[in-house]
């Protein structure tokens, strides 16, 4: 079936949800409303998938209200078919932060590579826990915890990749995978070890694995002022499909 923009990304945002699961969600006429104790904005945010009915003022008290009652700031995460919604959010006083890129690579257009060095896991163990926290300076274990939590909810294929050099770790990763798209994900490199390429073949390990278990496309999504992960993107062949980005109040 060939889609439209439109459908597009109704589609990429419904399995970007399956892949990065939020611990709780509330349906609301068309929209999701995403719960995750404030870990991450894309699990702690309404996102506007499915038709809706009711009155946008009326909706978007409402999702304030729930966020209130969580002790969380309303965020709405907002695409291009969501331009009438944006402008009432801006009336309101909401801002635009953190615009980021949608980005796909057609999987036929990629040479698989030797994936050396790599191990791979279905499910996070504990050893790639424990570097990915190290790599991302995570030291809340109130946050190690939710996060914990939220990848035990993913219920689609999921891939780990820990790379070695030298029986060193230096850089891991993960994807989650549905309908032959493998969104790519959770990419992280020791940061005593960056600028040597580990980037680079971490994510075409990951990416040649899912390759062989028969995804036909790997997507991402990437914040826009990342520079360093953008340009290694581009250099694997992602190109960009849409942008979203979050709207909040001041606070």
């Amino acid at each position: 079936m060939i889609m439209g923009k439109s459908e597009k990304i109704r589609f990429f945002e419904e399995i970007a949800a399956n892949g990065h699961v939020a611990l709780n969600v509330m349906q609301y006429d068309g929209w999701l409303l995403r719960f995750s104790e404030g870990y991450t904005g894309r699990a702690n945010s309404v996102s506007i998938i499915y038709p809706s009915t009711l009155d946008m003022a009326e909706k978007v008290a409402y999702c304030e209200e729930m966020y209130r009652r969580k002790g969380q700031p309303c965020i709405f995460k907002l695409t291009n078919n969501d331009e009438e919604l944006g402008e009432y959010l801006e009336s309101r006083g909401y801002k635009v932060v953190t615009p980021t890129d949608v980005k796909v690579l057609d999987l036929a257009r990629f040479e698989p590579v030797e994936t050396d060095g790599c191990v791979f896991d279905s499910e996070p163990d504990e050893k790639w826990l424990e570097n990915y926290f190290a790599f991302e300076k995570l030291t809340d274990t109130k946050k190690q915890d939710i996060f914990r939590r939220m990848l035990a909810k993913v219920s689609v294929d999921t891939i780990y990749c820990t790379l070695y050099d030298g029986g060193r770790v230096v850089a891991c990763a993960s994807a989650a995978v549905e309908h032959g798209y493998m969104l790519l994900q959770n990419v992280v490199v020791d940061e005593s070890a960056r600028g040597n390429g580990y980037g680079k073949r971490l994510c075409s390990a990951i990416i040649t694995k899912a390759k062989e278990s028969g995804a036909k496309y790997s997507w991402l999504q990437v914040v826009k002022d990342n520079i360093p992960a953008v340009k290694l993107y581009d250099r694997l062949g992602y190109e960009k499909l849409y942008t979203y980005w979050y709207m909040r109040k001041d606070t």
